[in-house]
């Protein structure tokens, strides 16, 4: 099979022949390696390269698209002509468009490591397995190390004079920890993106393995009405569920009730929400979305105002403003939608304890299940089950709770935000959106439980 540069000089040429002036050839692909343990052994490996090439077309202001996983000659002549022939059979009236070439992309600086070999990712997975029942004797079988490689490529060509590339590469390991005592079950994991070499296993091990121990004999919280904290992971999945609300395509179609609310105060003084497509920390930094428009490090909310929603070329023309930089594609074969890159609450000025004597008695929720089935993405309304610990004198205890309800509103959620941490955990994910935040006080939630 041919390489994509050879692919792309014959679309190219496919295009020019059947006279296509206006045309765009995104290609993305990803390779990854897993591996994972169970009773000391491995019984998980799997090793994946998926991907593709789309060509999309413009004709008569309609675009067409065409995709294929193979790169040969009959297929750089096929997706063309498809391409060509869905964009005359299209009765869309939105107006779409196409990146021009020239302008200026931000170098994108990442920490550079050597990938590890399979037998690296194995060793890394078993270590971690061995650790994990060497490290207390309430861990039980179910407990599981695991170990990873993966890279994704992206390119973008069209006939405006575009042509960007991008190549990000990630290990990971993780420990999940399953404990038992008296009959009863609890579990964690915890997961590190990074070098392997640089891995600290013991830490990663303890931290995962300590959680999962302190849920163990979990009381449910106390109904009522009182102080929340948020643990980072749990803030971040909340984040990431209403992240929707944000996008300028959601508002649009009515399923966001920010629309038309840009320069509006939407949240407490003190929440600032940020989209940097060059974190630190990111397992995936972009220089340019999915058309190939310059990305670029934004606040969407500032000292509670929205300063914008997040845009691609096609809803940034219809509100009559410039696109953010933040068009997508969940597939090479994906319309244009729209996506944060490492989407995160910006971080306050208390240490947790302060945060803690603030709240003075309340709930601290380090998990959130149900997000999907108990969160609406369009009113904002949520009943999720939480587990954590209660908090009182001002201080986080070991009173571990469980088995109870969070409700609520995450656009009054927003405004009820009275104090954060001033740190901010590191990526954990190593997908195409990573969502952060600091640990966060909210007023007045509705706690349901004994």
């Amino acid at each position: 099979m041919m390489n994509f540069n050879e692919f792309k000089r014959l679309v190219i040429d496919s295009a020019e022949s059947l006279g296509i002036k206006d045309y765009e050839l995104y290609y993305a692909t990803s390779e990854s390696t897993d591996v994972g343990t169970f009773k000391h052994e491995i019984n998980e490996f799997s090793s994946s390269v998926d991907g593709g090439v789309c060509f999309r077309c413009l004709i008569n202001g309609k675009m067409g698209y065409a995709s294929t996983e193979l790169l040969s000659a009959e297929e750089a002549e096929r997706i063309v002509k498809s391409a060509a022939e869905n964009a005359a059979t299209l009765e869309s009236e939105e107006e779409q468009f196409l990146v021009a070439g020239g302008q200026e992309y931000k170098t994108v600086e990442k920490k550079e490591y050597a990938l590890p070999e399979t037998a690296e990712l194995v060793k890394t997975a078993l270590d971690v397995d061995a650790a994990l029942y060497a490290a207390d004797p309430l861990v039980i079988d179910g407990s599981q190390g695991g170990a990873g490689v993966y890279t994704n490529r992206v390119a973008i060509y069209n006939s405006k004079g575009l042509d960007l590339s991008c190549e990000n590469s990630s290990a990971y390991y993780l420990a999940a920890a399953v404990v038992s005592k008296d009959g009863e079950m609890s579990d964690s994991y915890e997961m590190q993106l990074g070098s392997l070499k640089d891995a600290d296993i013991a830490k990663t091990v303890k931290k995962a393995v300590d959680d999962a121990k302190a849920m163990l004999n979990a009381d449910v919280a106390p109904t009522g009405a009182y102080p929340v904290v948020f643990a980072p992971r749990a803030m971040s999945s909340l984040l990431a569920v209403y992240s929707s609300v944000f996008s300028s395509e959601n508002a649009q179609k009515g399923l966001s009730r920010l629309s038309g609310r840009e320069g509006e105060k939407i949240a407490s003084d003190i929440v600032t929400i940020t989209d940097d497509p060059f974190y630190k920390d990111s397992a995936l930094p972009m220089s340019f979305d999915a058309e190939g428009s310059p990305t670029y490090t934004k606040n969407v909310v500032e000292k509670g105002v929205l300063k914008t929603l997040l845009y691609n070329l096609k809803t940034a023309n219809v509100a009559g403003v410039k696109t953010t930089g933040n068009a997508s594609k969940g597939g090479y074969s994906a319309a244009v939608g729209i996506r944060p890159f490492t989407f995160y609450i910006a971080p306050g000025s208390l240490s947790e304890e302060e945060l803690f004597k603030k709240a003075g008695k309340g709930v601290y929720i380090t998990e959130l299940g149900g997000l999907h089935a108990g969160a609406n993405a369009v009113s904002g309304d949520f009943s999720l089950q939480s587990s954590g610990f209660m908090i009182e004198d001002g201080k986080k205890t070991d009173k571990a709770v469980k088995s109870f309800t969070v409700a609520g509103n995450f656009y009054s959620l927003l405004n009820q935000i009275t104090a954060l941490s001033d740190t901010v955990e590191k990526p954990r994910s190593g997908g195409s959106t990573a969502f952060l935040s600091p640990t966060v006080l909210v007023e007045g939630l509705t706690v349901a439980g004994k």
